[in-house]
Parts: structure tokens; C-alpha cells; sequence
């Protein structure tokens, strides 16, 4: 009779360490930081603004720093805020190289690439290939190599194209590629390429920000045509080149990252959301960029 309580005893205290052990991991598990890697060029890294160092302590670079001898911010650590804000825990990395497309980041920077992250977010050439604007074939083949590189790491894992925004010096400049076109047509142009693109690679999916801009644009948040100059009432999502965004756009750009990469509604971020008070945003400016975000994630 007292071997069988001992038994009995001992298999209570073996379950309860199992019980322990598991509590142990999935705490582990809930504590462990969601990895995220950004790969881009100069509008991911945020050119001609004050987004380009902004906390750049918050993420890691994997390039290092770069002849300034600072290490990148950018729009990586704006989403970066933005998820300590909403309470999630994202590891978040990027690896940039102003002025080229997904072929340079596949040929030239796996060794800092290739290996398991949770989630991908991938932007190329801002007119899909330099040498032949609008040709989406560069972006079709890239990608794909991308995506299966990092799938092979993490079959599970996500991969994000994230279609950029028409560029006015390529839209209201004679002889520019979508000269004579509407603001909204490259941003379009390039949203069917990155959709193309995503299920050639068997991507997650994409997050349009050159549909965000252009909903930004038709909804009169922001102005169409900066060489015109721009209402005092709408935002300017250009900086002083008509190409790279301002502090706006990029804002706007890490708003749809954040959404789609996370499914929460930027709007919850609310009027007191810290970046946009660190740029010199008003309160209603960000709120106006939260909406446009909202409204685009969530339209059908």
C-alpha cells in the first residue's frame, strides 16, 4: 500500500513538472521578439528627411554604419515605435542600398540576408527597373529569388512586397516615363507589377503605399502636384526633390507597414502617437495620415 502511494506521489510530481516545464516555454515563447527585416534602398532608409537616423538604436543596420558613420533609422524604426506602442515585440533589422532594385540586395548582401526571420519586407527600384522604367520583369525574377531564399530558411515565414508611389519628376516632367499620365497612374502601374510579382514569387502579399498615397491625394489630405506649389490645407508627401517622400510620406508608408505586418488598425495609435510628435506633425496631420492608412488596409 505504501509503494503504491509512493507511485502515486511521484507521478503527481512528475506531471506537475512536466506542467511547469511547459508553463516555462510558452512563456519563453510569449517573451521572445517577433524578427522582422526591412530590405530597400533610399526610400526605405528615408532620404531627404529627418527620418533617415531617427532612433536608429531601436533597430539593428545590418550594413553597419555607412560613410557618415551612423547607422540607419529610417522607416524600420518609425514601425519599430509604432509596434512598442501597440504593445508587440518586433526584433527589427533592415539591409539598404540607395538607388537599386531586389537583384543588387539577392546578388550581392545573402550573406547578411540569408538566414530565418519571421517576417520579410521587401521594396524595389522605384520605377521597377532603371534602364527600362515601367518593365516589371526585373522585379518578377527578383523577388522570386528573395522569397524562395527566405522560404527555404522558414517555410512558414512572411514575405511582404511593399509597392511604392508615383514619383512627380517622372509624372509632370516632359519626356518622363509617365509624362501626361494622372499623379495616380504610376503608383497604379506599379501596384499590378508588385501584385504580379507577389504571386509569381508566392509572396504573403503586398502592401500598397502607392495606393495609400494616391487615396491621400484623392481624398484632398495631401496635394497632387508639388512643382505647382501645395494648398496650405494638404500635405506635401514629397520632399524638396519630387521624388523621395518628406517626413509625411514616410510616415504614411511605415503606417501600411505597420498595418499589414500586423494587423492592427493604425488608427489606434490615436492623435498622441509619439513619431508624429518627434517630427513636428499636428495632431490632426497625424490623425489624417492614420485614416488614409485605415481606410486603405481596409477597404475592398
Amino acid at each position: 500500500m505504501q509503494t503504491q502511494y509512493k507511485s502515486s506521489t511521484a507521478a503527481i510530481m512528475l506531471a506537475r513538472l512536466w506542467i511547469a516545464i511547459g508553463m516555462a516555454c510558452a512563456i519563453a515563447s510569449a517573451a521572445q521578439a517577433r524578427t522582422i527585416v526591412f530590405v530597400g534602398n533610399s526610400y526605405t532608409y528615408g532620404q531627404n528627411s529627418s527620418v533617415r537616423y531617427y532612433k536608429p538604436d531601436s533597430v539593428t543596420d545590418l550594413n553597419g554604419p555607412g560613410a557618415t558613420g551612423k547607422t540607419i533609422g529610417g522607416v524600420p524604426a518609425i514601425f519599430k515605435a509604432f509596434t512598442v506602442q501597440a504593445g508587440l515585440d518586433y526584433s527589427v533589422s533592415l539591409e539598404t542600398v540607395g538607388g537599386i532594385g531586389l537583384d543588387y540586395h539577392y546578388a550581392e548582401k545573402r550573406h547578411a540576408l540569408d538566414r530565418h526571420w519571421d517576417v520579410v519586407a521587401l521594396q524595389g527600384f522605384s520605377t521597377l527597373e532603371g534602364k527600362q522604367p515601367g518593365n516589371p520583369e526585373l522585379l518578377r525574377v527578383s523577388s522570386k529569388n528573395l522569397v524562395d531564399m527566405f522560404r527555404a530558411r522558414n517555410p512558414q515565414g512572411e514575405v511582404w512586397m511593399t509597392a511604392v508611389w508615383s514619383r512627380p519628376d517622372k509624372v509632370y516632367v516632359e519626356n518622363a516615363p509617365w509624362y501626361g499620365t494622372p499623379i495616380d497612374k504610376m503608383g497604379a502601374d506599379i501596384s499590378v507589377a508588385y501584385n504580379a510579382a507577389a504571386r509569381h514569387a508566392n509572396a504573403s502579399g503586398v502592401v500598397e503605399i502607392g495606393l495609400a498615397w494616391n487615396r491621400a491625394i484623392a481624398s484632398k489630405v495631401a496635394g497632387s502636384n508639388p512643382y505647382l506649389g501645395m494648398p496650405s490645407s494638404q500635405i506635401n508627401l514629397w520632399s524638396w526633390d519630387n521624388f523621395h517622400p518628406s517626413d509625411y510620406g514616410y510616415y504614411l508608408e511605415a503606417l501600411m507597414l505597420f498595418g499589414k505586418i500586423t494587423g492592427k488598425d493604425p488608427l489606434l495609435l490615436g492623435e498622441d502617437e509619439t513619431v508624429a510628435e518627434d517630427l513636428g506633425f499636428s495632431k490632426s496631420q497625424a490623425v489624417a495620415l492614420q485614416r488614409v492608412a485605415h481606410e486603405q488596409l481596409f477597404s475592398k
